[in-house]
């Protein structure tokens, strides 16, 4: 087992990815450094590897797929994960590192957004995303993580090793950070400077359609970690949906004393049906996610075990 392991996924990054290693070599001379290539179509693993990293391949396109095979393959006391296109700095891994091996931390989260992110990312549309999706995660969740969707991070062992990854692109940021939150592990942030890619090199994130998949993602998974508040919103809804149609009704019964819109009332009727038919989904799905929460209390114990006998 490592005692840290420097995660890198990589796609098309020949331009800043020899800068990238030797930085975190330099600032983690301990650390064992991997570099994943997800179907590159320039030199990207020759010259990592030359630098000194250890290359490996996951062939699954999708940040999530690369994600999903280094955290399965490597084990290490502590993982510090950072993007190949040089806009983390690697001074700030040691600090990061420290507060998982030597606090406890479950999650390091990079916090560019109290930093120079603004200045330096030139796409306004990715700043209003980032305000967006961090705003509506802390008021959803009632948490306090600083940047949601930054890429650098440092985990322990037993956060990788109980972590599913559902997600196959960049929305798998927002799932961790959600994933932590709900399963109650120890979050701190470290705000580290960012810097925009160097001219030449291309993001592989696109505005609109990974910004969509982020927002489903946090919709999903505002269903599958609190159940019964968002069943409840919809039962809410459909129930004043059918108050409202239901008020004429009523008063026109209580003027003539006919109902007059009577297939309105059917209707009326059948929606809070629905309403509270949600409401019961929303609580028996919340019972179940209980469940599941104490059956990931004995995965972390399982993982803890585990990483004493490795170690």
């Amino acid at each position: 087992m490592d005692k840290i392991a420097v995660l890198i996924p990589c796609y098309n990054e020949a331009k800043t990815i020899e800068k990238v290693v030797r930085d975190f070599r330099q600032a983690l001379p301990e650390a064992v450094i991997y570099v994943y290539d997800n179907n590159s179509t320039d030199s990207t693993p020759e010259i990592a590897e030359k630098a000194g990293a250890v290359v490996r391949h996951e062939y699954k396109q999708g940040k999530g797929n690369v994600i999903r095979r280094m955290f399965r393959e490597i084990d290490a006391l502590c993982y510090i994960m950072a993007d190949g296109d040089d806009t983390y700095p690697a001074d700030y891994a040691r600090e990061m590192c420290n507060k998982v091996l030597e606090k406890g931390a479950d999650m390091v989260v990079g916090d560019r957004l109290s930093s120079t992110y603004y200045d330096e990312n030139k796409r306004p549309f990715h700043n209003f995303g980032n305000d967006l999706v961090k705003k509506s995660i802390n008021f959803i969740f009632k948490s306090d993580i600083k940047d949601i969707m930054t890429g650098y991070r440092a985990f322990s062992y037993e956060f990788v090793k109980t972590y599913p990854v559902l997600s196959r692109g960049f929305e798998i940021e927002t799932e961790m950070s959600i994933h932590a939150i709900d399963k109650n592990m120890y979050v701190e942030n470290v705000e580290v400077e960012y810097r925009d890619r160097p001219e030449g090199s291309e993001s592989k994130l696109n505005t609109f359609s990974d910004g969509f998949k982020v927002i489903k993602t946090i919709i999903r998974l505002f269903r599958d970690y609190k159940p019964f508040a968002f069943f409840s919103v919809i039962s809410s809804v459909l129930f004043i949906l059918a108050l409202i149609f239901f008020i004429p009704v009523l008063i026109d019964y209580f003027k003539t004393g006919l109902v007059a819109k009577f297939p309105t009332l059917i209707v009326c009727g059948f929606v809070v049906m629905a309403s509270i038919q949600s409401m019961f989904s929303g609580l028996t799905l919340e019972s179940l996610r209980r469940k599941s929460k104490q059956d990931f209390e004995m995965k972390l114990i399982q993982a803890n075990n585990d990483k004493k006998i490795k170690s």
